[in-house]
């Protein structure tokens, strides 16, 4: 039985047909495991095409067609290490050509590892998941499956990307001779480890790449990605995204710019109105249903250090964000640092109608939580204060703040913007540069952050309005 009617019958079983590119893909693999040199293959295809349900059937099929082999799963955690290995169990347990395989005692079936039933008498599980950090010195493997090992967590930083290029090279001494090596993902950088050119990580190995789109533009998969869907797609992830988990190209990150001519801009203030034991808060005539407040602090030196920057953004029923104001909080050298930062974040919060406000808790900003929500007490203004404490790289979480609403010119901005920083930090912006970002990254904590959102309520708002939200 050949490796794809073993997949033929899998698909039945679900009641599916098998697509085109999994057909490619069984293809691909099953060349590479009969070749007696070379077996070491890359298999990157698009997000959501089905590459690990045909790497665990290809798994299983390996486990019937010699039960002798050793597998290791090794992915970026050991979480989706052990969602590979029981994707692999349930084939054995229900196809019928592997049905056997199932051993009888439960302690060789775990979640991570499971032994079948083989002729040899192996130290080694038949399949082993291990995360990308987990020792895996003394083991040893036939088939190893790096799969999603590069994923923003190992790569956003030339020092993450030079420990995944060390951690992986151990795998040389884990794979018997003659045995089978295959990275599967798609790439999260630039300097991505699936590079096969000379040079490049995989220099030389065998390589199969399908994109969503093919050359002629037309989908690889039109049951499942129609054209809409793919528009769709793109429009929702942004374009580096799309260009990096869609079509599978290792995007520059510095190619990323943060272009001030797709904003928009505005000159209404908010304007809040009160009917029928209702708050509507608008921009004009559009209503208002969330906002976002972010005050990322530092000591508020002039021209000294990080900004001290609070920023809000609202939005309407349509999705459209509205930057409405953005304030640079310069404390003066006769007064105390601290205090005076929250009295001005206190006349910010009245002033926009805010009633929660995201505060970074980093360095300096975890003393002020408390020293915050009591001069909001002091002046009984309803704000809640939520502390945040930010662990993604700041350049990932700018570029995956603005990427998606700029591209769709889905963000707006108050004239009064254009007097701060703002528009010269989003021209000026360079991931992994020196350029100042203090106001980017409060606004992207605003897109970032959970929109409040509340029922019609009828509670006072800072004791002469009524909430506005719904």
């Amino acid at each position: 039985m050949t490796l794809i009617e073993f997949v033929w019958i899998w698909m039945q079983m679900q009641g599916l047909s098998i697509p085109k590119h999994h057909k490619k893909m069984c293809t691909f693999l099953w060349d590479i495991y009969q070749n007696q040199v070379d077996k070491n293959a890359l298999l990157m295809a698009f997000r959501n095409s089905g590459k690990s349900t045909i790497i665990g059937l290809f798994c299983a099929y390996i486990l019937w067609h010699n039960p002798n082999t050793r597998i290791l799963i090794l992915s970026a955690d050991h979480e989706l290490a052990k969602k590979m290995v029981r994707n692999i169990k349930r084939i054995i347990e229900k196809h019928p050509m592997t049905k056997g395989l199932k051993p009888s005692q439960k302690e060789e079936w775990a979640s991570d590892r499971f032994t079948i039933v083989r002729p040899n008498d192996l130290r080694d599980p038949s399949v082993l998941a291990r995360g990308l950090m987990a020792n895996i010195t003394g083991c040893r493997a036939d088939l190893i499956i790096c799969d999603d090992v590069e994923v923003p967590k190992t790569c956003d930083n030339s020092s993450k990307r030079k420990d995944l290029r060390l951690k992986l090279s151990e795998l040389d001494y884990v794979l018997t001779p003659g045995g089978m090596m295959i990275y599967v993902g798609t790439p999260h950088t630039a300097d991505t480890i699936y590079n096969t050119d000379t040079g490049g990580f995989l220099s030389g190995w065998h390589q199969l790449k399908i994109p969503v789109l093919n050359k002629k533009g037309q989908s690889n998969w039109p049951e499942r990605f129609s054209t809409a869907k793919i528009e769709s797609i793109r429009k929702r992830s942004g374009h580096h995204k799309f260009l990096s988990q869609m079509m599978l190209e290792p995007v520059p990150i510095n190619d990323s710019r943060l272009n001030p001519e797709h904003l928009s801009f505005y000159s209404d203030e908010l304007v809040y109105q009160e009917a029928n034991e209702t708050a509507r808060l608008s921009i004009g005539p559009t209503r208002l249903v969330s906002v976002s407040c972010w005050w990322d602090p530092a000591f508020g030196t002039k021209d000294k250090g990080d900004d001290s920057v609070i920023a809000c953004v609202f939005s309407d029923e349509n999705g459209l964000y509205y930057l409405h104001d953005i304030e640079y909080l310069t404390v003066p050298e006769n007064q105390e640092a601290a205090t005076y930062q929250c009295e001005k974040v206190a006349d910010f919060i009245k002033r926009n109608f805010i009633t929660a406000v995201h505060l970074e808790s980093n360095g300096i900003g975890k003393f002020l939580p408390a020293l915050l929500k009591k001069e909001l007490a002091k002046r009984h203004i309803p704000c809640a204060v939520l502390e945040n404490t930010s662990h993604q790289n700041k350049v990932s979480r700018i570029l995956s703040a603005f990427d998606v609403v700029l591209m769709n010119r889905a963000l707006k901005a108050h004239n009064r913007i254009k007097l701060t920083p703002f528009l010269e930090q989003m021209q000026e912006w360079k991931p992994n540069g020196r350029s100042k970002d203090d106001a980017l990254d409060a606004v992207a904590g605003c897109l970032l952050s959970e929109p409040v959102r509340i029922g019609y309520q009828t509670y006072r708002h800072f004791n002469t309005h009524k909430e506005w939200r719904f």
